[in-house]
């Protein structure tokens, strides 16, 4: 090796305290660069800006193009993971010829330490996904591959470094060739999702994420340094063997993975643990460094590549014992062993002088299958009750998508959908959906159960019973695999149309009015979507089964476009009446009123059910409903009074109140009194009674028989059984609808007779 070439190549690289220098200036949005004052002009119109000045130069500064920061991210993550030997800059240049040394290859990250050495080659975009076509650089780089090998084995011929390429992309959607040519050139492919999970996990972990790293990167690679025998027991439990043991952390550590719930380990579904938490393993180290121990057990899966793991009994045995002793040999490679539970527990050792020194109690599978797993996990978690639903679904889909029961089947098929929809690049919904245990945020507010659920009240996918289909969907196809090739495409075309014509808004999420990226506007456009379908079905003979994408979305956008008109001419006051559809019945009347925007100008799609909702609907209803509710308190509250004053007398508030509604009504006036400034204001307590406080004093005592029953019993009721509560209950009805009511509900048609009635009956009688 040329000296002179070995010395330049040395040049290059930046280790140790220089690291962390060049890891602060990565992380900057900007380049810095000093000039001589009289340039400063010529500096601004090639778009720099004045940073600071001094005495003699100015320090000016320009925003890195995107590219720039995403590889700098991309050096920064690697650098802090543990890698002692990294690129200098972006100048960095690898021969891969031995032949002609003058014949390099432009490196972006170079990452080296006593074992391993990355070769990362960075491609990113700024905005929307889009697609890329990468063949030449990966061709070039896949032919340059052994020669770059070549090259470094000359540079440390007294090492065997590990080597591995990889393609980095942040807001490329790969297109099918390119994903062959880099399995055809083994270059591993580290996505924007990939990369944010390394830097999450960096962020937690320090140097820790590196066992991470290795076990992705080697995965079945031998560690022959690891020394492998441990004392064991063997045991038989749920029609599975189990081995018990105790274990250094350090050793455990080498060759275990977690399977966190996270696009960059989707090639290895299913998946089910949640990411690591800084503050909890802040604790858990910090407990550990101060001699405390955990004596539950670790519980892992040992991966055996299904070569029988070795066990060497011991002569001593227990008589009469199902278990056995003897020595384990656990697999010497990286990602051998999964962690099923105790992530935190084994990763708080990782930074610890006891990593070495302490032996942690560990229960070892054996060859369990992924949703074997994946059910061990819930059971365990679920039990302390630490799975928040988001993640139970996102395991469910999963758990249940070979299920012999059609719906947990079904189930599973709408949550993987309900993932990929936020999850795949490709997706208008793309990081808009809370998946596993991602944290919310303005425009990632959109939860797994909303599209559950909304795929729940359409028509894809039919209606089951635990063994049959008792009605068919537009979309199923008999099995998992087939409707979801079907439906996904159609849904997120179906997104994708709507993203291109209400760019504005489809952006919003849950800023300011944002009304169609949210929770409430998501499960009614898929709703819609349901209800064009089966029109279309009915009307021009469309096959979603069998007819492309293509075709579907076409046959929608005719009635597709006066929804996007509707959503156009929207002011703000209507968006915000929009936003504030909470609940089931405010998701319900959100999903009637874009059927309702369609059918004003296509005519002909009518879905079932939604003119008689809207006559239940009319705002008349609600709005003659608000003031009847106020006349019939106004008379309860007078005619109560009036009624106790002559049972009780004087003392009548004490003596005709239960006692909790006594107690009650003087907390609320005085709650109501505490802000009131001038005490002519100020309530008194029989002003704060509620509906349902005056059935409780009509019916209390002897109030009943000597003050209320005839006048408060409804005539065609004076003979029904039950006593006091059968005849009363006409004043739930009407507390619920009250409540109702003033929570901006609409009143239906046969609550709005009901009020009628009691109206006529009570205040209007005499």
């Amino acid at each position: 090796m040329n000296e002179k070439l070995k010395s330049q190549f040395l040049d290059g690289l930046i280790s140790e305290n220089k690291l962390v220098k060049a890891i602060t200036s990565r992380k900057k949005l900007y380049i810095y660069k000093s000039i001589l004052p009289e340039s400063q002009e010529r500096y601004e119109s090639l778009g720099w800006e004045v940073d600071k000045k001094f005495k003699h130069v100015i320090r000016m500064r320009k925003h890195k193009p995107f590219d720039m920061i995403f590889e700098d991210q991309v050096w920064a993550i690697f650098a802090k993971i543990g890698f002692t030997y990294m690129n200098k800059d972006r100048n960095f240049h690898l021969p891969y010829s031995t032949s002609d040394l003058s014949l390099t290859q432009q490196i972006d990250v170079f990452a080296k330490d006593s074992e391993t050495i990355l070769i990362i080659e960075c491609k990113a975009t700024e905005g929307e996904p889009k697609k890329g076509n990468f063949k030449e650089p990966i061709e070039a780089l896949g032919a340059r591959r052994s020669g770059i090998i070549k090259i470094l084995n000359k540079l440390y011929p007294n090492i065997k470094h590990k080597v591995k390429f990889i393609f980095a992309t942040r807001n490329y959607v790969l297109s099918a060739p390119d994903i062959e040519r880099l399995k055809e050139f083994k270059i591993l492919h580290f996505n924007g999702e990939v990369i944010d999970y390394y830097s999450n996990l960096t962020q937690h972990l320090g140097v820790s994420a590196r066992f991470q790293l290795l076990g992705n990167l080697f995965e079945g690679q031998e560690i022959p340094e690891m020394q492998n025998e441990i004392p064991a027991i063997e045991g038989k439990m749920g029609g599975h063997t189990y081995y018990s043991f105790s274990i250094e952390p350090e050793k455990l550590l080498k060759i275990s993975y977690v399977l966190h719930r996270n696009k960059a380990n989707k090639r290895f579904m299913p998946t089910y643990q949640r990411l690591i938490k800084k503050a909890r393993l802040k604790k858990v180290h910090e407990f550990i460094e101060n001699e405390g121990f955990f004596p539950n057990s670790i519980v892992i899966n040992i991966e055996t590549k299904k070569r029988a793991l070795q066990f060497d009994i011991s002569s001593l045995q227990s008589k009469n014992s199902l278990s056995r002793i003897g020595i384990l040999h656990l697999p010497r490679k990286y990602r051998s062993v999964f962690i099923i539970d105790g992530q935190h527990r084994l990763y708080g050792y990782a930074n610890s002088e006891y990593k070495s020194k302490n032996a942690i109690p560990v229960v070892a599978f054996v060859d369990l299958k992924r949703e074997e797993q994946v059910s061990l996990f819930m059971q365990i978690n679920e039990n302390q009750k630490a799975v928040p639903k988001n993640l139970r679904n996102t395991l469910n889909s999963d758990l249940l998508w070979d299920s012999e029961n059609l719906i947990e089947r079904i189930k599973a098929l709408k949550l993987q959908i309900a993932m990929d929809l936020g999850e795949e690049i490709a997706s208008p919904l793309f990081n808009r959906i809370i998946i596993g245990e991602n944290t919310k945020s303005n425009t990632r507010c959109i939860t797994i159960d909303t599209i559950k659920v909304g795929l729940d009240r359409s028509n894809y996918f039919g209606k089951f019973t635990k063994t049959a289909i008792t009605e068919n969907g537009t979309f199923y196809k008999g099995n998992n695999s087939e409707s979801y090739n079907v439906l996904f495409p159609f849904l997120q075309e179906s997104f994708r149309y709507l993203k291109k014509k209400l760019p504005e808004d489809w952006g919003q999420g849950d800023l300011g009015n944002g009304y169609l990226t949210i929770n409430a506007g998501i499960e009614s456009l898929i709703r819609v979507f349901s209800d064009i379908i089966d029109y279309l079905v009915d009307s021009i003979s469309i096959n979603p089964k069998t007819d492309t994408t293509n075709k579907l979305v076409e046959a929608m956008i005719y009635y597709l476009d006066p929804l996007i008109d509707y959503f156009r001419n929207l002011s703000s006051e209507e968006k915000l009446e929009l936003r504030q559809k909470y609940g089931t019945g405010g998701r319900a009347k959100y999903w009637r009123i874009l059927q309702r925007e369609i059918h004003k100008i296509r005519n002909e799609f009518n879905p079932t059910g939604m003119l008689q909702y809207w006559k239940e609907q009319d705002m008349n209803y609600t709005d003659k409903s608000f003031g009847m509710i106020r006349d019939i308190e106004t008379f309860l509250k007078l005619d109560f009074r009036e009624k106790l004053l002559a049972l009780h007398g004087d003392n009548w508030f004490k003596l005709g109140l239960p006692k909790n509604v006594y107690d009650e009504t003087i907390k609320r006036a005085a709650d109501k009194n505490y802000k009131v400034v001038d005490s002519t204001g100020e309530c008194q307590p029989w002003d704060c009674l509620n509906i349902i406080d005056y059935r409780k004093i009509a019916t209390y005592g002897r109030n009943w028989i000597s003050s209320f029953e005839d006048d408060y019993t409804r005539p065609l009721e004076r003979k029904i059984s039950g006593g006091k509560e059968a005849k009363t209950k006409w004043m739930q009805k009407l507390e619920a609808i009250r409540n109702q009511n003033f929570h901006s509900y609409d009143v239906k048609e046969d609550e709005y007779e009901f009020l009628c009635e009691i109206i006529e009956w009570l205040v209007r009688s005499d």
